[in-house]
């Protein structure tokens, strides 16, 4: 039972250390792990019997290198990376991304793989998405329709899809009427990134027939095949944030973009303490009463949108 221990210990470690670098030479595995290079072979062997695809590098130093495989070998996670993947997976579902049951039947296996005091910690933290109030739950995007974008953006390929929401693009300008399928020729775009912003998917994208950056909800993209050909990729307005670049667009900043930002303001018959909860993004400013009135305090809210379909709702 001890050498049994010790050699599965000793395939922990050895499975640690090909993960933490591309290539090992086969004398420093040997020399970490304190055995030799023979029994670093043997244990190797073993691993690859699990299913851990390990391929022998060539040369002076020889050595190994964990590859991606085509199936999903047993997994090795310290106690930390245990932890912060069941929290992910809770929160999953705030994603957007439709794999709420996927999320939760993935938990189940590797709550049930963990060791007790992992299990007891993940009990104890329970995490629970909730929506702003008021909202309504947000669309769902499918995740053959994420990876695709996710692939595009990664390729440097042009990006052709059919998208179904006139008059919201990222600028409220779609002048084309119609649903954005059918006959209606499809979006063209460099994509640029794959982005989640408020429980919501976006591509931000620049768009080739428009000759400007656009922002597309995930959700009303339906891509086409084939994608088109490999592109340079644009800098974006401001630089390379991206986090900057698409807050300024969904606060309707000029400063980024330059472009015509949707920007409205209110006054409303409401105290600014109770307007505030409802607004992520705007400015809400408390006013004096006016005089001899008798009703509720007043505020001013400004909102600064992508669209000014958006921007109605947000201030309905």
């Amino acid at each position: 039972m001890g050498v049994m221990f010790e050699t599965s210990a000793r395939l922990l470690s050895l499975l640690s250390l090909l993960q933490a670098r591309r290539d090992w030479p086969g004398q420093l595995l040997a020399e970490r792990l304190e055995v030799s290079p023979r029994t670093v072979r043997r244990d190797v062997d073993r691993l690859r019997e699990l299913g851990y695809p390990i391929a022998g590098t060539k040369g002076p130093d020889g050595g190994y290198r964990l590859e991606a495989g085509t199936e999903l070998p047993p997994l090795l996670f310290d106690d930390e990376q245990a932890v912060a993947l069941a929290v992910a997976l809770q929160t999953a579902t705030a994603t957007g991304a439709g794999i709420a049951e996927a999320a939760a039947r993935a938990l189940t296996t590797v709550r049930q793989v963990m060791p007790a005091r992992l299990r007891q910690r993940i009990d104890a933290l329970q995490v629970t998405a909730v929506a702003r109030a008021g909202t309504r739950p947000e669309p769902q995007v499918g995740t053959e329709v994420l990876v695709t974008l996710s692939g595009a953006v990664r390729a440097r390929e042009v990006l052709r899809f059919d998208y179904a929401a006139p008059g919201v693009d990222g600028r409220g300008d779609d002048g084309r009427g119609g649903d954005g399928r059918g006959d209606r020729p499809p979006r063209r775009v460099e994509p640029h990134h794959l982005v989640t912003w408020g429980g919501r998917w976006y591509l931000v994208a620049w768009d080739l027939d428009r000759g400007d950056w656009r922002t597309f909800r995930a959700d009303r993209i339906t891509p086409r095949t084939p994608n088109g050909p490999r592109f340079r990729p644009r800098e974006l307005p401001g630089g390379e944030d991206v986090a900057a670049f698409v807050s300024g667009r969904f606060r309707g900043s000029a400063g980024l973009d330059g472009g015509r930002p949707c920007r409205g303001e209110v006054i409303l018959d409401l105290p600014a303490s109770q307007v505030y909860p409802y607004v992520s993004d705007g400015v809400v400013e408390a006013l004096p009463a006016l005089e001899g009135a008798t009703g509720p305090d007043r505020c001013r809210l400004v909102l600064g949108l992508w669209s000014w379909l958006g921007l109605a709702a947000s201030l309905g």
